[in-house]
């Protein structure tokens, strides 16, 4: 069992870049599944983020994971779903970064956040490079499959995060490090992904 309050430093950031790259594929997902390993003694939580393990948190997240569950498997809406999505994976990753760090020092507080906001927001660029790709065809199982598979990195990230924090940190930083090699792909992606969008609310 990890206990995130008495773990070194540098384990404490590994274990940070892999939520934070998780919370930027799916926060719901990583939101539940942190509450839920709270909430049955597998994981105690820091007190900044012990507001996860309550019913009402694990409830809405829960929630909120299976209608983003079929709506990031629908093309076309998933541009728009995920376009919504910049402005809430990336801030709340950052803030569950700045909250799990409450025993440091402010100072290292915005660090943290600063470090998982940015972590959220190149695991988010990644998904929608890959997103922006996959969502012209004319079949949907790609798009589903591509789904399914951020649905289970997420949560498989997560979980493997509370057990062997490096592992989970490397794997996140390798992701990382893959997608900010492809920054301009990336980028361009955003940009089509934010068009997309437009173009759906308007017709």
């Amino acid at each position: 069992m990890l206990d995130v309050l008495k773990i070194p430093p540098t384990e404490l950031f590994a274990l940070l870049v892999a939520i934070g790259f998780a919370a930027g594929l799916n926060l719901y997902a990583t939101v539940g599944v942190l509450g839920l390993l709270a909430r049955f003694g597998h994981l105690p939580l820091p007190p900044g983020l012990q507001v996860l393990q309550s019913w009402a948190v694990i409830a809405g997240s829960t929630a909120l994971f299976a209608i983003e569950f079929f709506a990031d498997k629908i093309p076309a809406f998933d541009l728009i779903w995920n376009a919504l999505h910049t402005f809430i994976r990336v801030p709340v990753a950052g803030l569950l970064a700045y909250r799990a760090t409450s025993q440091l020092s402010p100072e290292h507080q915005l660090l943290a956040a600063f470090v998982g906001a940015l972590v959220a927001l190149i695991a988010h660029g990644g998904k929608t490079a890959a997103r922006a790709v996959v969502t012209p065809s004319p079949e949907p199982f790609s798009n589903i499959t591509l789904s399914l598979g951020e649905d289970v990195l997420a949560i498989g990230l997560t979980w493997l995060a509370t057990r062997h924090p490096y592992v989970a940190g490397t794997l996140a930083a390798l992701l990382v490090v893959m997608i900010v090699l492809l920054t301009k792909l990336v980028i361009r992606a955003m940009r089509a992904l934010f068009r997309g969008a437009e173009h759906q609310v308007a017709a």
